[in-house]
């Protein structure tokens, strides 16, 4: 990735300055040693910064084209009350619990434009929470709710820190936010997809195919 490169390129240099403020110490020329340690750690905090920034992108998804993000599959186990049990592309499956009669997953996606486009930054997206809804805003408003979080523990807010400095780098575009959500049933499977414009949600069974055909 480009900050895996621009990373190594400032660790290089705050050594090199380090090697020279050693050289300088031993010829005696401590004030020339004092301005190169200085100057390394500078360096060397800045390779930090990038290289800890560059390892949170990491827990993006990088986007070129639609692809699958998540299958999600329901169990009735009440009254507007469901199971779902979420499959990654991974493999990996997570289990909870949703009240209501839809549900709804929602990302964020963070956008590179112009240069920083052309230099490799593809659209990335981070799956954020998924959670239940119901259709008639009373009982969204009045019954019980569940959401539950899919994201992962970032030491860097990467969608936080683009937002900061949208206007001073112009290759940031991070200001898009993306959700959608389908009805719940009993057997129903969903397939959610992330293109560059954003989510989508597809039936795979035909409980889910139903559902969809029946929702008002």
């Amino acid at each position: 990735m480009f900050l895996t490169s621009i990373t190594v390129v400032l660790a290089l240099v705050a050594f090199l300055f380090f090697a020279f403020a050693m050289e300088r110490w031993r010829r005696g020329r401590v004030l020339a040693g004092i301005g190169h340690i200085l100057a390394s750690v500078v360096f060397g905090f800045i390779a930090a910064c990038v290289g800890l920034l560059g390892g949170t992108l990491m827990t993006y998804e990088r986007l070129t084209h639609e692809q699958p993000a998540l299958d999600v599959a329901l169990k009735r186990i009440g009254d507007r009350h469901f199971t779902a049990t979420l499959t990654y592309p991974s493999t990996r499956t997570q289990s909870f619990e949703l009240l209501g009669d839809e549900w709804q997953v929602d990302a964020r996606m963070l956008k590179w434009k112009g240069t920083a486009a052309l230099l490799g930054f593809d659209t990335v997206y981070r799956l954020e929470r998924i959670g239940g809804r119901y259709t008639d805003i009373a009982n969204e408003k009045s019954l019980p709710r569940t959401v539950h979080a899919l994201e992962t523990l970032d030491t860097v807010d990467v969608w936080a820190l683009a937002r900061r400095i949208h206007d001073y780098i112009p290759g940031v575009d991070a200001l898009q936010g993306t959700a959608a959500f389908v009805p719940m049933a009993d057997g129903a499977v969903y397939r959610v997809t992330v293109s560059p414009s954003g989510l989508v949600v597809r039936p795979l069974t035909e409980a889910a195919r139903q559902a969809v055909g029946g929702w008002r």
